[in-house]
């Protein structure tokens, strides 16, 4: 039974609060109530109704909810100022300090009983667990904001869901996280409920797991319907986030200046809202752009600029990530010792179960590395871990390119049915079915 429901609870504080004020029991219930009335109510023996105790509230110079439940009317307000501070920090200081204060929110939304503060708090640590790279702390926040929205229409569950889903992607799941988000989208689009921040929210967070299992179709149709409501959503930060992914697609598309302009908005969007680690992310993609459009000088510089912007923040997984990708540029511009140093300090800080994917580029990478010095041996041993780390992740379009690597080794050494065998594996992989989910794509919003 709650305090609203409880009688005794309720009258004990209009008890305490009337002595408090030092008002008669017939001051407090005048002129609408007796005396008589109010010694009941006090005495816990009758339950009041919402207009009577309306009444009591206002003489008691205190909010209705304030008189039913004792809280402070004041208390949800502070609470939502104080995750205000917390996201900005998660924005723009360090991680630690972030989780820190989104825990602090935490402890007195559950004493309070306060669920969307206690949702924004769940889902602040969720976030700031992707940041770390601490994948199974940020999933298990997320479960338990999405407990707490049980009850709650699907929209206000999407970005624990989405929170979840990217938990997923980074932990290398790629399938499952594409399940999440595409299913999700599913019941949205044919639910009617066209949210445009949910929708634009889902469409962005998709775009890189589809570009990693070598769907490529839907990636360039997500980022179409991305970008289709991005004029419709209120929330800057999605926009700008939705520009940064959708830049992906315009890349694997040929589409170099308009996925450089993509990035620029991007990175445009966030630095007038201070969001730092965003802003590290445009940097990460635009070095990604440079080097795939051979400008490898300035690649460099982005990179470095993402990973030392990422490193002040403390976001371990994606300080590791991006220095992957650094490392392929330090290599193709022939500096291929600093590239293998970097990669070996990174790859004590990823796995199978976090950061999968640039675990199996770092193998690739320092297998291509062995090769260039003719060690074989480390180059195939190399070839070999990422193979399995990108079987794993359904890495449809990754794995097709290792097998070939394999296959080319495999058959400068004389081992020509093993060269036959990786070959045929990665054709197999090449010839996948366009889909990498459990059914067909999702419905559409009705643009």
């Amino acid at each position: 039974m709650s305090e609203r429901d409880d009688p005794l609870t309720i009258g004990r504080r209009v008890q305490q609060w009337r002595a408090e004020r030092g008002l008669t029991q017939k001051q407090l219930a005048e002129p609408a109530y007796t005396p008589a009335y109010i010694s009941t109510l006090e005495a816990g023996r009758a339950r009041a109704s919402d207009e009577a105790l309306k009444h009591i509230a206002e003489r008691l110079g205190v909010a209705f909810d304030e008189l039913v439940t004792g809280r402070s009317a004041r208390l949800a307000t502070e609470l939502r100022l104080q995750l205000t501070g917390a996201q900005r920090t998660l924005a723009t200081c360090a991680t630690e300090e972030a989780a820190e204060l989104f825990a602090a929110v935490l402890a007195e939304a559950e004493r309070h009983g306060l669920v969307e503060e206690k949702v924004a708090a769940l889902l602040g640590l969720g976030e700031c667990g992707i940041d770390t790279g601490d994948l199974d702390a940020a999933r298990h926040r997320f479960e338990q904001a999405e407990e707490a929205l049980a009850g709650a229409p699907l929209t206000a569950r999407v970005p624990a869901l989405r929170g979840r889903a990217t938990a997923h992607y980074l932990a290398g799941e790629l399938r499952y996280a594409v399940y999440l988000l595409e299913s999700t989208l599913d019941e949205l689009n044919r639910g009617g409920l066209h949210d445009p921040d949910a929708l634009l929210l889902l469409y962005a967070s998709v775009i890189g797991p589809y570009m990693d299992m070598g769907a490529h179709a839907r990636a360039a149709q997500a980022a179409e319907l991305a970008l289709a409501l991005a004029p419709q959503a209120g929330d800057p930060a999605l926009v700008a986030r939705m520009h940064r992914s959708v830049a992906r697609t315009l890349l694997a598309e040929g589409r170099i200046a308009e996925a450089d302009a993509s990035l620029a908005k991007a990175a445009e969007l966030y630095r007038g809202l201070q969001i730092r680690t965003e802003l590290a992310h445009c940097h990460w993609m635009r070095g990604y752009v440079c080097a795939q459009n051979g400008e490898l000088d300035r690649a460099e510089a982005e990179l470095r600029e993402a990973r030392a912007m990422l490193s002040a923040k403390r976001a371990a997984l994606y300080t590791s990530q991006v220095a992957v990708e650094l490392a392929d540029v330090l290599h193709r511009r022939g500096k291929s010792e600093e590239a293998a140093a970097l990669l070996q300090e990174v790859l004590t800080d990823l796995s199978s179960e976090r950061g999968a994917l640039h675990s199996a580029a770092a193998h690739r990478l320092l297998g291509i590395i062995a090769e260039d010095t003719r060690d074989t041996e480390a180059a195939e041993e190399h070839y070999v871990r990422a193979l399995s780390l990108l079987e794993r992740a359904g890495a449809a379009g990754d794995l097709a390119d290792l097998c070939r690597l394999l296959g080319d080794l495999l058959r400068r050494t004389g081992r020509v049915e093993a060269a036959l065998d990786a070959y045929r594996t990665g054709l197999g992989h090449r010839t996948a079915p366009g889909t990498t989910t459990l059914g067909p794509a999702p419905a559409q919003p009705p643009l």
